[in-house]
């Protein structure tokens, strides 16, 4: 049986208005959301829906999957896909796209921002004023310039912030367990070791998979150079932040910025509670790295355009899964299109 619907759309996590937008403009009903939801509250509200929108906090999980019986794709509006269960995905012939480049700018220049503001001492400085403490000292503050970044994750986010703090005047390293093309002048090290012992900074670039989690923590950061600085802007489970916490207030690290955590609050004001909360020498932001205007349109714009063409004509570039199946599309109206909804 093929039944004719309006498509509806769920978006979660407050996906940028021009998502929305380029939704509604193909006739489809949208509901959009602030927050994230846990499993049991997604599988009450997916019964109907044929597009799903998330960030990173909401799980779709196979229980989700079996209860969406009209889910026809979903978009991850952000880089990773790692909250998607894939493979459960596939079986159930739901495809999913994300936006792979369209934030890169914005993670690199914080992670630039970052190394800055650690190496010159700003955030202390700050405080101090803010106390109405006048130190006017050079004690410990440096130029990043001939000082050598160590970038652990070669894609697309490591490759032009090694081509940015090239232009800084910095020496770049990189480890990735792909075989990467260095660009410029940028040295490729044999292993993570060589990274952590000859680098100033090291910052992580890499995914969420299962088996990236804990990837780093207390042997890494002991073999880290003294006094250097440490930077994560990729996924909170890739660090032992317990570890992290111990090189810190150890002396054996200068600082770190951390952007990503373990468990994050589901939403604005939430209460947020982490082992680094207090250190002074720690840069601690809420998972902002790709949080500017600029990139959450693109990422509006450009996932919401790959939901919309594969309701239209099925269309599967950069699609990240191969679905089983490919949807049963039939031509749409003039205003409201319409696609056929496979009973499951």
């Amino acid at each position: 049986m093929i039944i004719e619907a309006k498509v509806r759309v769920l978006l979660l996590e407050s996906i940028h208005r021009d998502a929305v937008t380029r939704l509604e403009a193909e006739g489809y009903h949208v509901e959009s959301l602030p927050g994230a939801l846990d499993e049991n509250q997604l599988i009450e509200r997916i019964a109907g829906v044929h597009l799903l929108g998330v960030r990173s906090k909401t799980r779709v999980t196979p229980r989700v999957l079996e209860a969406a019986d009209s889910l026809v794709a979903i978009g991850a509006f952000c880089i990773g896909t790692d909250q998607v269960d894939l493979d459960a995905a596939s079986a159930s012939g739901v495809a999913v796209f994300n936006a792979p480049y369209s934030n890169t700018r914005s993670v690199v220049e914080l992670a630039l921002a970052e190394i800055i503001v650690l190496t010159r001492r700003l955030a202390e400085k700050n405080a101090l004023m803010h106390n109405g403490v006048w130190d006017k000292c050079a004690e410990g503050a440096h130029e990043i310039r001939g000082r050598r970044l160590g970038i652990v994750g070669y894609g697309n986010i490591g490759t032009q912030l090694s081509v940015l703090a090239e232009n800084l005047g910095m020496h770049v390293s990189f480890y990735d367990t792909a075989d990467k093309l260095a660009l410029s002048n940028a040295h490729r090290c044999a292993s993570l070791e060589e990274l952590l012992e000859t680098s100033d900074f090291v910052t992580l670039h890499v995914d969420g998979r299962p088996g990236n989690a804990g990837f780093f923590g207390a042997e890494q950061f002991k073999r880290m150079r003294p006094g250097s600085l440490f930077l994560n802007l990729s996924r909170g489970i890739v660090v032992d932040h317990l570890a992290l916490r111990d090189a810190l207030v150890s002396g054996h690290l200068a600082g770190a910025a951390v952007d990503v955590f373990p468990a994050e609050p589901n939403g604005r004001g939430d209460e947020f509670v982490s082992e680094l909360r207090g250190l002074d020498n720690v840069i601690l932001t809420p998972h902002i790295g790709g949080s500017t205007e600029e990139a959450q349109s693109a990422i509006g714009q450009f996932v919401a355009n790959k939901l919309a063409h594969y309701v239209l004509d099925g269309s599967t570039t950069l699609c990240v899964n191969p679905p089983v199946r490919p949807p049963l599309v039939t031509p749409p109206p003039a205003v409201v299109p319409a696609f056929a909804v496979r009973p499951r």
